[in-house]
């Protein structure tokens, strides 16, 4: 009993030592000893959600470079759990992104000449999507870009924007049951 008390007394510190040593110092070797403990849980949980070898190496890189100012901005209690959150939100971002790039270039196919959707390959849904993003507002269709696509909270979007906080929290939801109506009601048109 002992034994695993001492273990686990032991682990634990190590990753806030480290952490706190390169909080004070800024000395990059140590985040990195600190990172290079989890780099496998990371890669793994790239490539789960970015299903790409490759690009999840790739991520790993730019975790770790966004670990660099973030670990000595934000107060980590557990460095393991902390990670892997900020793995995650990684991950869905590098996801999103993809879709913003699926949907700006849907925007060109809205603004043809002749109004008419041609051939494209792209999903139906994704074109009723960015169609119906366009019958939005304006301040609900920036507060939703912002905050799904930008990964913006709620104080950033309010900071570039101008809007107050609870008025971006409601163009959001507003946006969000208005795309839903506008979805539905385009579900079996082309």
């Amino acid at each position: 009993m002992n034994f695993l008390k001492s273990h686990n007394h032991k682990d634990k510190p190590a990753d806030e030592t480290l952490l706190l040593r390169y909080r004070e110092t800024g000395d990059l070797e140590v985040l990195a000893a600190l990172y290079e403990k989890y780099m496998h849980l990371v890669y793994g949980l790239c490539i789960k959600y970015l299903k790409d070898k490759d690009t999840s190496k790739d991520a790993v890189m730019q975790i770790f470079e966004e670990l660099i100012t973030k670990s000595a901005r934000h107060e980590v209690s557990n460095f393991k759990s902390w990670l892997h959150v900020l793995t995650r939100n990684f991950c869905l971002s590098q996801m999103r992104s993809v879709k913003n790039k699926q949907t700006e270039s849907l925007d060109g196919i809205a603004e043809m000449s002749d109004g008419a959707k041609q051939d494209t390959g792209w999903d139906d849904e994704m074109w009723k999507l960015n169609h119906c993003k366009q019958k939005l507002s304006q301040e609900q269709r920036t507060s939703i870009e912002l905050f799904f696509i930008a990964d913006k909270c709620y104080k950033e979007i309010a900071d570039s924007t101008g809007y107050a906080v609870n008025e971006v929290k409601s163009y959001i939801q507003n946006g969000k049951r208005n795309l839903k109506i506008c979805m539905e009601k385009n579900r079996g048109n082309k």
